[in-house]
């Protein structure tokens, strides 16, 4: 066995996927069902099978062995990937590194860039240098625990630093300067810091590794007041979420996502015992990072700042959440403070209490939004809070909950609540789209599925029946007749019958058709046993032989209408022999 299939074998693909997905075990059997992390959906459509090692998108048609997975959703070259798992799951890597192309070896020295300078920043703060960072955080309450853990760090004010302690390392210019670490002096004339005298938030991405940072100002004046990494090969700021590394867990347990505005807020909220809590890296929530936690809870609490720029940040993001249909609360602190203050001035507890008890629905929120906007006064004005409101009660996926909306709306707004749904209906008789299709049947016969299946997991049957198999000819009449000669052609070359095997031999169409022999709707039951599976090969023999039957009598009715009656005699005694033999 390679080392490629001894990783694969070694590793649990739903251990690897479960930290990505919520995934839901489906009855007794090896299949997983969760939203798929691929593409927005509000049914689950994406399954894993524990026992082959492989998932399955039917709805984008994403699929794939783990390997693939961690490609795909941190981005990772195969090689990457490949170590990656390795180093997480304890598995020794070959000596040999000539798996890795040029890219993946540049994107691993960026990660190693990364790694060195988290850690020389935590001993900066910790030097006579970082005497000022360290009183930053005693102000903002923060304890030496929660600076350990989140591997706070202090940046030198000199600029140069990092750059000597990387160019001791052994890094060159060029390797710094794709870093987003290091910036280029405009005269040529050598390398400086990006980050000078401040206080270093490393980001990290889903699966732990330090792929960029953020700087608090620490100088009066300096700004701006927080610098972010710029985009570079392993940072791309629009798909990661500050703390998800450490929250996701956390988040699939609770149920719901608290979204704050920034690095403090989320030390604040997550130091105090609450660890389902993210941030936006210094942008505007995007699609890609709903995406991201809606794969492990369907709920979002936002709590961004009062101000007039947070409550903005708040309007935009519910737009976001509810285009990917979360279910949305929203949290305003009492007295304008931020989530970090409010539990340093009072406690957690008071903090919890606020989130479980003191939350709005988005919708109630946006309607005070609406407040300020309209006067409720005038007609002009209920006009146009109807308009702000009505897009939003679209966006809402729960029908009850709807109609509840509406009736609180007409009561907000001093109008019948039949012209308010009036208005809902007429708005979404335009938006409505195409529902109720039928559901799609199985493309196999029960006796087709089932014989598929004992030859991918009955070693009894994967000893006994391809011979069998093969003497029947081409299987035409089951759809899958190409995986069938794929399986029959390993099995003569003595090769092992697994998925990943069979897999790669096949068309795209095949392979698609193979998931869903595993993947079906209906519950994967326990694998079918010997006896099913020989009942099965019988009643293809028999199948078989009546068929022959069939065209021996229209061959010699052929024959004697030929008036050719010695053919006619030799295959009525060839008849005559097989029906005995049957």
């Amino acid at each position: 066995m390679d080392f490629v299939e001894h990783l694969k074998s070694s590793v649990d693909i739903v251990g690897v996927i479960g930290e990505y997905v919520h995934l839901r075990r489906i009855g007794t059997g090896q299949r997983y069902m969760g939203l798929c992390p691929f593409h927005a959906e509000k049914t689950p459509s994406f399954s894993v099978h524990s026992g082959h090692q492989f998932y399955k998108c039917f709805g984008c048609s994403a699929g794939g062995d783990v390997i693939k997975f961690v490609m795909e959703m941190e981005r990772m070259s195969f090689w990457e990937a490949l170590r990656h798992l390795a180093e997480r799951n304890g598995i020794p890597l070959p000596k040999r590194n000539d798996l890795a192309d040029e890219e993946a070896k540049k994107r691993a020295r960026t990660l190693d860039i990364h790694d060195f300078a988290a850690h020389y920043f935590v001993r900066s703060l910790t030097g006579s240098a970082g005497g000022e960072a360290r009183a930053y955080l005693v102000r903002r309450g923060v304890r030496p625990e929660s600076i350990a853990e989140f591997g706070l760090g202090y940046a030198e004010r000199g600029g140069q630093a990092l750059v000597r302690a990387l160019e001791k390392q052994g890094y060159t210019g060029e390797e710094m300067e794709e870093s987003g670490l290091v910036l280029r002096r405009t005269d040529g004339s050598g390398f400086f810091d990006r980050f000078r005298h401040r206080l270093m938030f490393p980001i990290h991405s889903e699966s732990g590794k330090v792929i960029a940072f953020g700087g608090r100002a620490l100088g009066e004046g300096d700004e701006p007041k927080y610098l972010n990494s710029p985009e570079t090969a392993v940072y791309h700021k629009g798909n990661v979420l500050y703390n998800l590394n450490l929250a996701r867990k956390e988040v699939q347990q609770a149920g719901f996502t608290i979204v704050v505005e920034g690095y403090m807020d989320v030390i604040g909220v997550y130091s105090a015992g609450i660890k389902n809590v993210v941030a936006p890296c210094g942008t505007a929530l995007t699609q890609q990072q709903v995406a991201s936690l809606r794969r492990h809870a369907p709920e979002i609490v936002v709590n961004f700042d009062p101000d007039k720029a947070g409550r903005s940040a708040t309007e935009r993001s519910i737009e976001v959440l509810l285009n990917e249909r979360m279910q949305v609360r929203v949290l305003e602190l009492p007295d304008g403070v931020d989530p970090d203050e409010y539990i340093l001035a009072n406690s957690a507890e008071a903090y919890v209490d606020l989130v479980k008890n003191h939350t709005q629905r988005y919708f109630h929120w946006l309607a005070e939004r609406a407040r300020g906007k309209f006067d409720v006064r005038t007609p002009e004005g209920r006009v146009g809070i109807f308009q702000f409101l009505l897009p939003q009660i679209h966006r809402m996926p729960d029908r009850l909950d709807r109609l509840e909306v509406v009736n609180d709306l007409a009561e907000y707004l001093k109008v019948e609540a039949s012209v308010v749904l009036d208005e809902f209906r007429k708005a979404a008789a335009e938006r409505r789209e195409v529902r109720n299709l039928p559901k799609p049947t199985s493309p196999f016969m029960t006796s087709e599925r089932q014989l598929l299946r004992a030859l991918l997991e009955n070693p009894e049957a994967q000893r006994e029946l391809p011979e069998r198999l093969r003497a029947l000819g081409p299987l035409t009449g089951f759809v899958s007749a190409h995986i069938f000669e794929t399986i029959l052609k390993l099995a003569a070359e003595g090769a092992a019958l697994t998925h990943s095997s069979i897999e790669g031999r096949l068309s795209e169409a095949d392979k698609d058709l193979l998931a869903k022999a595993l993947l079906d709707d209906e519950e994967v039951a326990e694998t079918p046993s010997i006896e099913q599976a020989r009942a099965c090969v019988q009643r293809l023999e028999n199948d078989a032989r009546r068929g022959e039957t069939a065209d021996l009598r229209t061959r010699i009715k052929a024959a004697e209408r030929a008036g050719d009656m010695g053919l006619a005699l030799r295959l009525a005694a060839e008849l005559k022999h097989g029906v005995a033999g049957s």
